[in-house]
Order: structure tokens, then C-alpha cells, then sequence
């Protein structure tokens, strides 16, 4: 039996260590990332709920607001493989501290927004300053957590974006009713800057809470650091640490790329017009709409979870993302099937959101998979640049549309389509390369009642 020596040289058992170790690592990493990408994602989104008064009071079209909406991605896609880069160099606490306080000076100073040109502005500078923190994180938690307990990881890191819609649906639907014409402002200008608090507040705490990696963890013990750094050091082994210009030519990473653009056609059509499409159910007032919002996202957060969990236990990836992308994409294309009816189109919805978003915390432990070290900066950073285009592309089509056809139908055809499409991709990909992490992992000891929280 592997044991440590403790500073008294009594033999400590390897497992009890390690157990002890990453339950500390969970509880004192996981919540505050999770809190940082709920404000993160708040920030991002809450211009679906700005648009429901913004575009009368500036007289802006659909196709304006879906342009705007997505041009974020175009500032996100540019500096998203540099900033993964510095951070990688640089250290995650400074470099996560600068992104959340940038982007929350950003969104507040939108509420100042007048003209389609000044909208698409500020949109654009908001993806360049959160360019890299959703990728960053994950890169982050290769540096703590194993192949064997990173999908339960992401998905307790990303869960900060379905409760960003419990929590945010509520209170943006508040703000909305209760702050017009407070100050003399409009309600979406109130929604801007109150909304943008959160964030700066939590990257000044960043610059004295997070560690850069375990070395730096004063909360660690000697030994516990040596048992999860022997831990990354043995799941690294045998993975690429290519060159830039390598990732670049890597097939697998393209195809990686084009699954999570499929992904993210899902994530942003619901994220933008999930107000909208309530509202197109039948349903009047602002808070009404931002209490239902809830609903599907609040389902997310359980199929989250509970889809990484089963992945994995059972080393098995494709299918974990396959399903949950079908019935995405089923449940998106029956809520417009359903509009009228509040419950069944409520329940459509449901099963849309829910099966998107559980797909996000399996998909990124393909690229983990592969690589390590700079290789994988650079490759979850072009990934989830790339993906994220889609933002552009589903915000756009579905404006654009909406002005032609008068309805969000034909857009949102589009989007199921897309995410049925990344589930055939997935499926095509070659089971051992997602799945070996996983599979070669050695057998785990029982957790602890703290780890299994």
C-alpha cells in the first residue's frame, strides 16, 4: 500500500490523503469559480432581458439587437487563444482578476448605449475583455483534478450558467419592473449597471482568494500537495505538448471545434430569445416572463450534474453528449410547435435547455484528453473561441429571420438542427480518444460525505 510519511513519520494511507486533499481542493476552488461564472454569465446575457424594453426606447430592429447580441463573439473569438496563453504564464489569479473587473466596468457603461453603432461597440469590447475566462477556468481545473474527476468538476463550474437563468430570470425581471424611469434612467439601463456589481466585487476578491495551483495552495499540507500533484503528473503522461502552429494542424481539434459550435448554436439561441420565447407562449409582464425562465434552467442544473456524474463513473463520453444534444434539439423544435400553450411549450423548453446545457460538462473532457500543458491552453482556448462564434451566428440568424418571417421559428429550426448535427459528429469521434482518460484511471477509494457534496 502506497503511504506518505507525515512530518511525526507516521505512515499515512495514499487514499486518505488524496480524499482529504480533494475535498479541500472542491469546497474551496468550486464555489467561488461557480460564483464568478454565474456573474460572468449574468453579464453576458442580460441583454435578452434588456432587449424586451431597449429596442422600442432606441428604436432598434431584431436584426440590429441580433447583430449586437452576437458581436460580442467576434471580440471574444480574437483575443480567446492570447489570453489563455498569459494566463497560462502569467498565473490564474491576476489574469482572472483583470477579466472580471474589466468586463464589469463594460457592461455597466452599456447602459449608456444610443445608436445601432454604439451597441455594437460596446457588445464587442465586452468579448474582448471576457475573452478567456470561461477557458481559462477550465484549463484551471486540469491543474488540480485528474481525467476521472474532471467531467463532476466542470459540471459543478458550468452549473454557473444555468443558475445565472434561476437567479437572473427572477431579478432581471424585477429590475425590469420596478427601476423605469428610477433617475430619470430606463429600466435596461438600471439592468446594466446593477447587474455588472457582482462582478467587480468578485474579481477584487480573486486577487487575494485564488491560488495559481496547487504549489501556491497554503491550505494544502506537503503531503496532500505531493499526492495531487503525483496525480496531474500521472494523468499527463503520455499526452501532447505540441507546438501552436501543431494544434493548429491538429484534425482532432477542428473536429472538437465544430462539435462545440453545434453546442454553443444551442446554448446562445436559448440564451438570448429564451425571454422571448416565453413571452411568445402567451405570457405578458416582464416578471411573469423572468419567473418562467427559471424553470428550465433550474431542470439544467440537475441534468448537469447528474449527466457528468454517470460519464464519469462509466468512462463513457459520446453518448453522455449525444443524447442530451438529440433531445435539445427535439425539445427546441417542439416548443415551436406548442406556442399557445404555456404548459406544453414550458415543458419543450425545459427539455431544450436541460439537454443542451448538460452537454458542456462532458464535452470538455475531449480536449483534456489529448493534450496538456500550453498544448492545451492553446486548444481549449481556439475550441471555445471558435464555438463561440456560434453566439454570432445563431444571435444573428435568429434576428435576421425574426424580421423577415415575423417569427422565431425559422431561426430556431436552425439551432435544433445544429445541435442534432454535433451529436452525429460526437458519435463519429473514435471511442478510445475520449474515453482512455477515463478507462486507464486507477481505481478510486470511497469518498468522503465532503467529497460526494
Amino acid at each position: 500500500m502506497d503511504i506518505i510519511a507525515k512530518p511525526n513519520d507516521a505512515p499515512l494511507d495514499r487514499t486518505v490523503v488524496e480524499t482529504r486533499a480533494y475535498s479541500k481542493a472542491t469546497w474551496r476552488l468550486l464555489p467561488f469559480l461557480f460564483l464568478c461564472y454565474v456573474a460572468a454569465y449574468l453579464d453576458r446575457v442580460n441583454v435578452g432581458f434588456a432587449k424586451l424594453q431597449m429596442l422600442s426606447d432606441l428604436a432598434f430592429s431584431e436584426t440590429v439587437y441580433g447583430l449586437g447580441a452576437g458581436i460580442f463573439f467576434i471580440g471574444y473569438f480574437l483575443f480567446e487563444v492570447p489570453s489563455n496563453i498569459i494566463m497560462h504564464r502569467v498565473g490564474a489569479r491576476i489574469w482572472i482578476a483583470r477579466i472580471m473587473i474589466t468586463w464589469a466596468v463594460i457592461s455597466a457603461t452599456s447602459l449608456f448605449v444610443k445608436t445601432p453603432t454604439s451597441f455594437y461597440v460596446m457588445r464587442f469590447l465586452l468579448g474582448v475583455a471576457e475573452a478567456g475566462f470561461f477557458p481559462g477556468i477550465v484549463l484551471y481545473l486540469t491543474y488540480w483534478f485528474p481525467a476521472g474527476r474532471r467531467g463532476r468538476m466542470n459540471a459543478l463550474f458550468m452549473m454557473g450558467i444555468p443558475i445565472a437563468g434561476v437567479v437572473g430570470g427572477p431579478l432581471s425581471g424585477w429590475i425590469m419592473a420596478v427601476f423605469q424611469g428610477v433617475g430619470g434612467w430606463s429600466n435596461w439601463q438600471w439592468l446594466f449597471l446593477l447587474e455588472a456589481i457582482p462582478s467587480a466585487v468578485l474579481g477584487v476578491v480573486t486577487l487575494r482568494y485564488l491560488p495559481n495551483g496547487i504549489r501556491s495552495a497554503n491550505w494544502l499540507t506537503d503531503e496532500e500537495k505531493r499526492a495531487l500533484e503525483a496525480n496531474i503528473e500521472r494523468d499527463d503522461a503520455g499526452k501532447t505538448h505540441g507546438s501552436l502552429a501543431g494544434i493548429f494542424r491538429d484534425a482532432r481539434i477542428w473536429t472538437m471545434a465544430a462539435i462545440y459550435f453545434c453546442c454553443m448554436m444551442g446554448l446562445y439561441g436559448i440564451s438570448f430569445y429564451l425571454p422571448t420565447l416565453v413571452k411568445a407562449t402567451g405570457v405578458r409582464t416582464a416578471l411573469d416572463v423572468g419567473m418562467l425562465t427559471a424553470i428550465p434552467y433550474a431542470c439544467a442544473v440537475v441534468s448537469m450534474f447528474l449527466v457528468a456524474r454517470s460519464a464519469d463513473r462509466s468512462g463513457e463520453r459520446r453518448w453522455h453528449f449525444a443524447v442530451p444534444a438529440m433531445l435539445a434539439g427535439a425539445g427546441l423544435f417542439a416548443s415551436t410547435q406548442l406556442t399557445g400553450n404555456i404548459p406544453l411549450a414550458m415543458f419543450a423548453l425545459t427539455v431544450g435547455t436541460a439537454g443542451m446545457l448538460a452537454t458542456m460538462p462532458v464535452f470538455w473532457t475531449y480536449p483534456s484528453a489529448i493534450l496538456a500543458g500550453g498544448s492545451a491552453a492553446a486548444a481549449i482556448g481556439m475550441i471555445n473561441s471558435i464555438g463561440n462564434l456560434a453566439g454570432f451566428v445563431s444571435a444573428s440568424i435568429i434576428g435576421w429571420m425574426k424580421d423577415v418571417t415575423h417569427s422565431t421559428n425559422a431561426g430556431i429550426y436552425c439551432v435544433a438542427g445544429a445541435l442534432v448535427f454535433g451529436a452525429v459528429l460526437a458519435l463519429l469521434q473514435a471511442r478510445q480518444s475520449v474515453n482512455r482518460q477515463a478507462e486507464r484511471a486507477p481505481p478510486r477509494a470511497p469518498r468522503s460525505a465532503g467529497e460526494r457534496a
